[in-house]
């Protein structure tokens, strides 16, 4: 999941929203936000998913498996 950090900064950037935002969006605290596009931690599958919701992306996508978003 070496791709993953990228990404989230990749799509965060694209909707034009800051971490807190993205966090708050997510339902996930900022600080752990933080932490994996930061690339420190790497979230669970079921934040995974709420990631890939969030952005309106495929997990293949978010973990860097596929182009096709």
């Amino acid at each position: 999941m070496t791709k993953l950090p990228e990404i989230l900064l990749l799509l965060r950037n694209e909707k034009r929203l800051t971490q807190e935002q993205a966090a708050e969006g997510q339902g996930i605290t900022y600080r752990s936000y933080r932490r994996y596009e930061s690339g420190e931690r790497e979230p669970t599958a079921s934040v995974l998913v709420q990631m890939a919701d969030f952005y309106n992306v495929t997990l293949d996508y978010l973990v860097g498996r596929s182009d096709e978003r």
